[in-house]
């Protein structure tokens, strides 16, 4: 009975261990709508998608690009610092790893592109299709910043 019980014991802890371990490196995936709604807490690593909104990239110094991402009804400004994919330009799907900071700005790690012209990553598709803004091949109109959101500048 002793062997039964420090066997489950062991079992338990090993998988408390596991989740553990899977939960600190899982990356959500929201859109701006969703992270607006869902008032994403600064500092927490996710990953965020949608179009890059037309006329919102702006390059700084060095390897500095500040750009918003639009699901079409809400949209997150974005700040980067490093080299862009050959692939991102305006009103292109994208996917950037990263968190937001105090003032609601996405601080992007990584930005992902599309692959070529009828790709765009499965999340950016299923979240525009929840905003009811997916057509193929369309550009997504502009959007707003959410409420509590600054424009990077």
């Amino acid at each position: 009975m002793d062997d039964l019980v420090a066997i489950l014991l062991a079992a338990g802890g090993g998988t408390w261990l596991v989740l553990g371990a899977l939960g600190s490196n899982v990356l959500y995936f929201y859109s701006p709508s969703e992270v607006a709604a869902q008032h994403v807490r600064p500092g927490v690593d996710f990953r965020i998608g949608g179009r890059v909104e037309t006329g919102s990239v702006t390059h700084g110094k060095g390897a500095e690009v500040r750009f918003t991402v639009t699901d079409g009804k809400a949209a997150t400004p974005v700040d980067f610092n490093g080299v862009l994919p050959d692939l991102f330009r305006e009103g292109q799907g994208i996917v950037a790893i990263g968190k937001l900071d105090p003032r609601g700005t996405f601080e992007a790690s990584e930005v992902l592109a599309k692959h070529d012209a009828k790709y765009m990553p499965p999340e950016v598709v299923d979240a525009l299709k929840k905003s009811g803004r997916w057509q193929e091949g369309a550009a997504l109109p502009a959007a707003r910043p959410a409420p509590g959101m600054a424009l990077a500048k």
